[in-house]
């Protein structure tokens, strides 16, 4: 007979339970937690939990506990059921119900069987659990078995509990009435944790799936921007976690729960949706006379048409009277002009870090030089407004209006984000996103902050997004850097003021950098790794 203190001391630990299930996230230590405390509110030496399968046709083992045997699979145990633990089956090949087995005859009619005996009761096979008790010398007793119903009354799934033990004796007892109604008030409880729990898992997993459903369309768009959507947010989280792992220093005190993790995952994840508004064209841009082709096609045949008409001076100089040997020596320096003219337009057309000003100059000489006739008929300039701004681009492939075009991606991901109704636990997504391409010293944009303006997180998202732009080997316009090259221009921006310092010691000395190429990365882009803080901070990174 269970006395009042023991009793009330149970519905406290009920309702402790009830708080601690309906506040975690985890599915598995939810799972897990169910067991854990149906055990000690029943004092039962065992427990599983069956989970009905989608098909509703079987129960299968989720979690299984006997402490006298130190028998523990699933859950955070890191110990998956094994295959001696095999569906039970709800019907029949005919469809029957299998009344037979507790567990499935609780998920059937949605009703709890307790069992005094499991070896002297009729109506049930425990087979099955004889034989266990033969392979193992275990002595299963008593049984209870609990339906979880969700909010819709519907069982999704069963807690069973074997062999109640007397706390004052320690012998193997009966399920007391007791016993029984706790443990229902604990399914129930647990049942709807676990149907809110999913509910939520099945949200969030199609939150995320609309995310890359969006990624997915920047990619068809572009093959040079969806690997950056899907590489980001790996990279991000790499250096979150070493900043969060830092127990010393200015980061120190940067910490992250599961729900920061969810939060910073999901803006990395969205941080450049705003690309689906920036024309293709401008985003796959190779070469500088690109568009919706390379431009530099219509200078070769212009060239063309130069040296067509050369040769046409020729025959006519030589009608004329011009003596041929002469006529052909000034045509073939003509030619060898033309043809060294159209190489540099076609080498500086490729673009690079640098272009210098006489090439600048160069191209705008070439395009007075000559003089051509164009599809009517009239006599025109070689090169047009365009081609010479595009030409003369001194760094990239780029002119500012389309930088400044490139650059509204990130001005239309925050409208698109803050347009969202975020829930509170994703309120700062807006924000993490929106500031991966702000500066510490505030030169960044597009609001221009400052360090101390900015979060942690959207601070190593900016870290993230640089080094991920400067290693990745599919961009149209250049090859992927090694790690020196590309640890050395991040060394820089620490140094100038774009990216934070104390963030860029965490990416080095935790070897951020060397686990994301590793895994992201071509062989021949990892070499040696020389000094890259401070003086004397870090001999060899690699």
């Amino acid at each position: 007979m269970d006395s009042m203190a023991d009793l009330f001391k149970r519905l406290e630990q009920l309702n402790a339970i009830g708080t601690a299930l309906s506040s975690e996230r985890n599915i598995d230590r939810l799972l897990e937690n169910i067991v854990l405390a149906a055990k000690a509110i029943t004092h039962a030496d065992g427990g599983t939990l069956y989970r009905v399968s989608e098909d509703r046709q079987a129960l299968r083992f989720a979690i299984v506990r006997t402490d006298s045997l130190k028998i523990a699979y699933g859950g955070t145990t890191g110990q998956p059921i094994p295959p001696e633990f095999p569906d039970l089956p709800l019907y029949g090949v005919g469809g029957e119900p299998n009344s037979a087995m507790i567990a499935a005859c609780s998920a059937i009619y949605g009703q709890t069987v307790n069992i005094a005996d499991a070896y002297t009761v009729d109506g049930f096979d425990f087979s099955g659990t004889r034989e266990f008790d033969r392979v193992t010398g275990y002595r299963s007793r008593s049984f209870l078995s609990v339906p979880m119903k969700n909010h819709e009354h519907e069982v999704i799934g069963v807690l069973q509990l074997i062999n109640a033990i007397d706390p004052d004796g320690g012998a193997v007892r009966a399920f007391s009435d007791a016993d029984r109604r706790l443990a229902e008030s604990l399914a129930s409880q647990a049942a709807i944790a676990l149907t809110n729990r999913l509910l939520v898992s099945q949200l969030e997993e199609l939150f995320e799936s609309f995310i890359n459903l969006i990624n997915l369309a920047i990619d068809e768009k572009s093959p040079y921007t969806g690997g950056h959507c899907q590489r980001v947010p790996s990279l991000t989280m790499m250096l979150a976690e070493a900043a969060n792992a830092t127990r010393d220093g200015p980061l120190a005190r940067f910490t992250m729960s599961d729900k920061d993790r969810y939060e910073l995952k999901i803006a990395a994840l969205l941080h450049d949706c705003g690309k689906v508004t920036t024309p293709v064209h401008i985003v796959d841009k190779a070469t500088k006379l690109q568009t919706l082709f390379d431009r530099i096609a219509l200078v070769d045949t212009r060239f063309e048409v130069l040296k067509r008409d050369a040769e046409l001076r020729l025959w006519r100089a030589i009608a004329a009277g011009t003596e041929r040997p002469v006529a052909e020596r000034r045509l073939a320096e003509e030619l060898r002009a033309i043809d060294d003219d159209r190489s540099f337009l076609r080498r500086v057309n490729i673009g690079g870090e640098a272009m210098r000003a006489e090439d600048q100059a160069r191209v705008r000489q070439i395009s007075v030089r000559y003089r051509w006739v164009n599809t009517q008929g009239e006599e025109d300039g070689f090169l047009s407004p365009d081609e010479i701004e595009n030409l003369t681009i001194r760094a990239g492939t780029l002119t500012p209006a389309e930088r400044e075009t490139i650059k509204y991606h990130i001005v239309a991901t925050i409208k698109m984000l803050e347009s969202l109704p975020w829930p509170k636990h994703l309120k700062h997504v807006p924000e993490y996103a929106g500031g991966h391409h702000e500066r510490m010293d505030g030169k960044g944009y597009p609001k221009h902050l400052k360090r101390e303006e900015m979060s942690i997180p959207a601070r190593i998202m900016g870290i993230a997004d640089i080094f991920e732009a400067l290693t990745a080997r599919d961009r149209p316009y250049k090859d992927g850097m090694k790690l020196s090259d590309a640890l050395r221009i991040l060394a820089n921006f620490r140094d100038n003021g774009h990216i934070d310092p104390d963030l860029f010691d965490v990416f080095v000395k935790q070897k951020v950098y060397l686990r994301y190429a590793e895994q992201y990365l071509e062989s021949a882009q990892i070499d040696v790794v020389g000094r890259l803080l401070s003086p004397g901070d870090l001999a060899g990174a690699r």
